[in-house]
């Protein structure tokens, strides 16, 4: 065999290694990515059975609060723009102007939903009915969920960055286009907390 050959051959090896190499590499960030995608999915599927419950509560809560008609209709104006930045989110999850919008909105409608169990507090026949009783066991429910599916998300979000940020991947990351995805915070500490759904 002669000299050229054998080069030829070990280049070609080379360049299979580097080639099989950057597939494996390419392949584990689609996977990863894919994690975190379907993890908010999980945050999208909890989002929406909330935002479905929120018009419920509301009907119920009307017909004993003809007085806080401002209350209830920031709850309902607050639901909507969730549902807005909710849609944005799920388009491209992991997108930073998206994960921002959506954690602002959500924290404005758990401040919003805050504000009218706090003004129901003062209706003794409102946290007596079996309505708002059964909505209130749903409501605290689908907030645990929406608590655990947002643990969930960030986790594989934190596993894809840590993956994508690593040498020699970060490489490969930056040539595909694979960018750093966006963590779902909520921006101020009042918005953290559930909202109250004590009666």
């Amino acid at each position: 065999m002669s000299p050229t050959l054998i080069t030829l051959a070990v280049v070609g090896g080379i360049l299979l290694l580097f080639v099989l190499w950057f597939i494996g590499i390419y392949n584990a960030l689609v996977v990863a990515r894919n994690r975190f995608k379907n993890a908010f999915s999980q945050i999208d599927v909890q989002l929406k059975r909330r935002y479905d419950l929120i018009p419920n509560l509301v009907e119920t809560v009307k017909g004993y609060m003809k007085h806080e008609k401002d209350t209830l209709e920031a709850v309902i104006a607050m639901r909507n723009q969730a549902m807005a930045a909710n849609s944005r989110a799920a388009a491209n999850p992991g997108d930073p102007a998206a994960m921002q919008a959506l954690g602002s909105a959500e924290g404005a409608l758990t401040g919003a939903l805050s504000r009218l169990m706090v003004v129901s507090e003062a209706y003794p026949d409102l946290k007596a009915n079996q309505n708002m009783l059964n909505l209130q066991e749903e409501l605290t429910s689908t907030e645990n969920r929406v608590s655990f599916a947002r643990q969930a998300y960030n986790d594989a979000v934190t596993a894809f960055n840590n993956q994508r940020d690593v040498f020699p991947t970060v490489v490969v990351a930056n040539m595909a286009g694979f960018t750093p995805a966006e963590l779902l915070q909520i921006e101020s500490p009042q918005e953290r907390a559930a909202p109250k759904v004590a009666f």
